[in-house]
């Protein structure tokens, strides 16, 4: 067990700096965020002309180095080897929360294996503000992030999304959302009511909402641009909504509410319990009378 204290005491410890930067509008970059950036020994960002920019923008004077999926295990050594000298190092991704989505995950793997302190800042993402608009549940969700792009594992994911009962969220790309949403109504339902989510916070940002017969057909009459956040109905919901009135009645019990609320005789009455429960009419008719 480690317990890590991160504002407890001062120490020449290296760290890992966990900074979101924002999805579109620059506005939703904090106060702290931008400290962090400028007190940081190192930052560490997938793209270092996406990153420079925001730097400019904010007169961050900090070094760059460039940390992505390619390089993850190159340049993660590297940062590794500073953070145990003491140094602090800053980890940012193109836009939203790092090792969302993004190798940051694997570096703050090792960081925790090494008992390295990971400090996360809040900050902007594209899942949270898309669930909350999406007027869908948000007691519980499920976040999936990129669905696979091989096809068959696509389709086993898919499948096994089907069956989860709480609010989906996914992220996809514009030259994939097409592809995606035929498999969603395939596979999950064209009538599970979802949502769609492009360029949030962003001068054309669009909250598409219906089923998903509808946001399908809106992307093929639509020029697919920016990137994409689907927000899915559970299965919970169309469970609940599709639910027999008898599903938690006994056979017996069964037979009973049709004698009792509609006045069928024991016979008409375990005939038609046979026909809700697609059982043979010789079992429930035992049923009712061994009981």
């Amino acid at each position: 067990m480690w317990n890590q204290s991160s504002y407890q005491t001062e120490t020449n410890d290296g760290k890992l700096l966990i900074i979101p930067t924002p999805i579109g509008n620059l506005e939703d970059m904090t106060y702290r965020a931008i400290q962090s950036l400028k007190d940081a020994d190192l930052i560490a960002c997938e793209d270092t002309r996406q990153t420079r920019k925001l730097c400019n923008h904010f007169d961050i004077s900090t070094s760059l180095v460039s940390y992505h999926e390619h390089n993850k295990l190159k340049s993660g050594e590297k940062l590794l080897s500073q953070m145990r000298e003491g140094k602090v190092i800053a980890l940012v991704s193109d836009a939203g929360m790092p090792g969302i989505s993004d190798p940051g995950y694997d570096l703050v793997k090792q960081c925790v294996e090494e008992e390295i302190a990971v400090i996360p800042l809040p900050g902007a993402n594209a899942a949270l503000p898309a669930l909350v608009a999406s007027g869908l549940k948000t007691d519980h969700f499920y976040f999936y992030g990129f669905l696979p792009r091989d096809k068959k594992t696509k389709k086993e994911e898919l499948d096994f999304l089907s069956k989860v009962r709480d609010t989906i969220i996914l992220y996809e790309s514009p030259h994939r959302l097409k592809e995606t949403l035929k498999d969603l109504c395939t596979h999950i339902g064209s009538e599970r009511q979802a949502s769609l989510n492009r360029e949030l916070t962003k001068r054309y940002e669009e909250i598409i909402r219906g089923s998903l017969a509808d946001l399908k057909a809106w992307s093929e009459e639509e020029q697919i641009r920016g990137e994409f956040c689907l927000i899915i109905e559970g299965a919970g919901v169309i469970i609940e909504s599709t639910a027999s009135w008898w599903d938690s009645m006994t056979i017996v019990e069964h037979i009973q509410a049709y004698m009792e609320r509609d006045g069928l005789s024991s016979k008409e009455a375990i005939k038609q319990v046979a026909a809700d429960r697609n059982l043979p009419k010789r079992e429930v008719y035992q049923a009712y009378h061994i009981d």
